[in-house]
């Protein structure tokens, strides 16, 4: 997509895009909160529901296919989604940002076929939040990379990445690549077991360990209780963690009545993330769980 705007300005990201492709093709299903950062390039989404809707849509300007891996719903499967675009000569791209672990992820949808796949550089990979991975096609990863630091007119120019940053996201890659999906999972299960151990007495209260299908595909520790016992809903528990000492931040699923990458549309649930925690913190997490409960239960 990337034009002469100019005297002077080269590969300057173009603010008239007539004459050029500018229609990416997506599942309506995978329209989601992030897309924007795509509709920031000036493009336009044309959604489709159907494997017939999807192989009518391609036209001229037709410039990507766009696929949310972690979308709950949608009619298309990936390897369809990619036969078609192959099909018409347009690349695909695959947002799986918190798609891994399982390690292998980090290469089954390159090798599946999608010509490019994003995955967030912090979440499993626990590097920089503020950097991530781009996988795929050597001429797109070129193509992309023009639209990066060091050059100036571009549209990533604001959203750039630090030589450290870089750096760190080496060294997480090399972390991550060196352990194993037994080990997350292990260690995962012993601290939400922790956690549960330590709320097993607040009347009312069950507990269970749910491991969503794709995004975040590691052991989550789901709490219900009976909010007449408990007098305290799941979202004001999550505010109160918040706002204590050390500040606490819960699964935004938490107390939410939609389904979200796996998790139940249960507005009567707590959900707590170990994954990210540090070494001891799911002692924390645990003793301020209990006290904001055991408050509620006896009052």
């Amino acid at each position: 997509m990337m034009a002469a705007n100019g005297p002077g300005t080269g590969d300057a990201m173009p603010t008239n895009l007539e004459g050029l492709k500018d229609e990416v093709l997506v599942q309506k299903a995978h329209r989601y909160d992030y897309d924007h950062s795509l509709r920031n390039c000036g493009i336009r989404f044309v959604n489709v529901e159907t494997l017939k809707d999807y192989e009518a849509a391609f036209s001229k300007k037709t410039v990507m296919c766009h696929f949310y891996n972690a979308a709950d719903a949608g009619e298309i499967s990936r390897q369809d989604w990619i036969r078609v675009a192959h099909a018409h000569g347009i690349p695909c791209f695959n947002d799986a940002a918190a798609d891994v672990p399982p390690i292998s992820n980090l290469w089954n949808y390159t090798q599946m076929g999608f010509d490019l796949v994003a995955f967030s550089g912090g979440k499993g990979i626990r590097g920089p939040q503020n950097a991530g991975l781009l996988l795929g096609k050597k001429d797109l990863i070129a193509a992309a990379t023009r639209n990066n630091n060091p050059f100036e007119d571009v549209v990533g120019r604001g959203m750039k990445v630090a030589k450290e940053h870089i750096v760190g996201m080496v060294a997480a890659v090399d972390w991550f690549l060196s352990q194993s999906d037994a080990g997350f999972e292990a260690e995962f299960r012993k601290r939400a077991d922790l956690i549960a151990k330590e709320l097993k007495d607040i009347p009312s209260l069950k507990s269970e360990i749910l491991i969503p299908p794709l995004a975040n595909n590691v052991p989550h520790l789901l709490i219900r209780y009976d909010q007449a016992r408990v007098k305290i809903s799941p979202r004001e528990v999550k505010k109160q963690l918040r706002a204590g000492t050390p500040s606490i931040e819960l699964n935004p699923a938490t107390g939410s009545s939609e389904a979200s990458a796996g998790i139940p549309n249960d507005p009567n649930k707590i959900v707590v993330g170990v994954w990210m925690l540090e070494p001891g913190e799911d002692s924390i997490v645990a003793r301020r769980l209990r006290e904001v409960l055991m408050k509620a239960a006896a009052s």
